[in-house]
């Protein structure tokens, strides 16, 4: 039996393991804050629920990196402060971010999580490790179309120029 098989949670994780788990984590935690200030910001009851899902995922996810690493011997990045609930007529109309603003960002913020947890499957021998990205992939998945149906029912969505008239095809 090699060093590589067995239970996966006692095969050592290679670096781009390594780097891939710190970093969900830490862009976890980054999100838990920015969707905490956002939430402050926002106006919509749809939007707010998502945001709030975002950061009980964001929380979640941070949580099992950080366990996942600890057991490993690799310390995690450390955790941002709560951000406390601010009303939103509270914050000048300038400085404050919109509702289609917010829910553009999210949606961008989903797409490049889908990217990072393709290449870490790819990249993760462990099966664990692969096993958990996958979770996340199919997580972020059911959110990026619950975003985007949530925009194109608000109206905030603002397509690409789209093709209307199609060339006719010529016959040889």
């Amino acid at each position: 039996m090699g060093i590589l098989s067995g239970n996966p949670k006692d095969e050592p994780m290679h670096y781009g393991e390594i780097h891939a788990v710190w970093m969900a984590s830490t862009v976890a935690k980054g999100a838990i804050s920015f969707y905490q200030a956002y939430l402050n910001h926002c106006g919509d009851k749809d939007l707010k629920k998502v945001l709030n899902d975002l950061i009980d995922q964001a929380k979640l996810e941070s949580k099992e990196c950080d366990i996942l690493l600890t057991d490993n011997g690799i310390a995690p990045a450390p955790t941002m402060p709560e951000r406390p609930p601010v009303k939103l007529e509270d914050i000048p109309a300038g400085a404050r971010f919109a509702d289609p603003e917010i829910a553009a960002k999210i949606s961008a913020d989903t797409s490049i999580g889908l990217v990072s947890c393709s290449q870490a499957m790819g990249q993760s021998i462990r099966v664990d490790i692969g096993a958990l990205f996958a979770k996340y992939h199919l997580t972020k998945t059911a959110f990026g179309l619950r975003l985007l149906n949530l925009s194109k029912e608000k109206g905030w969505l603002i397509p690409p120029p789209l093709q209307i008239k199609r060339p006719e095809l010529v016959e040889a």
